[in-house]
């Protein structure tokens, strides 16, 4: 179960405000850089230069030198190696809402993001690799783009439009971040043998729960942090975005599942 305040959250709203949905994007921007594929060599130098460390130590990261003093290309081969641990291989903790809540995926909540990006005009663009629509990484960089979204409205003296992204993105929190990123972040912390993955994970947690609380809403915590999560029944026989009919094989099997 979860629920929304019933006070809205207090958030100052001055001149300055738009550039604060900014940088906040950017932290989305940041966390979902590491989820939604192996991290690039751009991405690692960009967090390796001072100031991006500094700035990430006044956060209360602190990398190891598996980090910070082995040469790029050698940072990039171990991240590629911990990511496929941590997300592809068996065994892993694969970043994706449905098997997190669900044990299995392209469940409910995958079908829903989807039909929630659709309203918004969000178009998934794929990577190297191919990523279902309620990986981590694809969440973040929704919530992102609203944040920009939220900025330009509020810059063009739109009121009426600003305040339904800000409603839009607390209804995605408490329908699905917030459901599942504090737990996962706390089982990918403890599975991370990488500083990286070990720190962003950290970084994730307190993130949302800050996020949370800025916005002013309250949601139970379904995930838990399990390390395995009990596969639920199925919830899903078919793909809603997909027709069916008798002319296809699918619309004659009404209850084969698509998981």
């Amino acid at each position: 179960m979860q629920k929304q305040n019933a006070a809205p959250a207090e958030i100052t709203k001055d001149s300055s405000f738009p550039q604060e949905l900014r940088a906040r994007a950017g932290f989305y921007q940041l966390l979902a850089g590491a989820f939604v594929e192996e991290p690039g060599r751009d991405y690692l130098a960009a967090l390796r230069v001072p100031e991006a460390l500094a700035s990430l130590a006044e956060l209360g990261l602190q990398f190891d030198a598996d980090f910070t003093d082995v040469p790029l290309s050698e940072l990039q081969d171990a991240l590629a190696c911990e990511y496929a641990t941590l997300f592809t291989c068996p065994g892993g903790c694969p970043p994706m809402e449905s098997t997190r809540l669900a044990g299995r995926f392209q469940q409910e909540s995958y079908h829903e993001v989807k039909a929630i990006y659709r309203c918004a005009g969000f178009e998934l663009q794929q990577g190297r690799f191919a990523v279902f629509e309620d990986q981590l990484g694809i969440e973040l960089s929704f919530v992102a783009v609203l944040l920009e979204r939220w900025a330009m409205m509020l810059e063009s003296g739109d009121m009426a439009a600003a305040g339904k992204l800000e409603k839009e993105i607390k209804r995605f929190w408490v329908l699905h971040l917030g459901r599942w990123v504090r737990g996962y972040a706390t089982l990918l912390a403890r599975a991370a043998e990488h500083s990286f993955y070990r720190e962003i994970a950290r970084l994730l947690q307190s993130f949302a729960e800050e996020e949370m609380a800025l916005l002013g809403v309250r949601v139970d915590d379904v995930d838990g942090g399990r390390e395995k999560v009990p596969k639920s029944e199925v919830s899903v026989l078919f793909n809603p975005d997909e027709s069916v009919c008798d002319g296809c094989e699918r619309g004659k099997e009404p209850n084969r599942s698509f998981a």
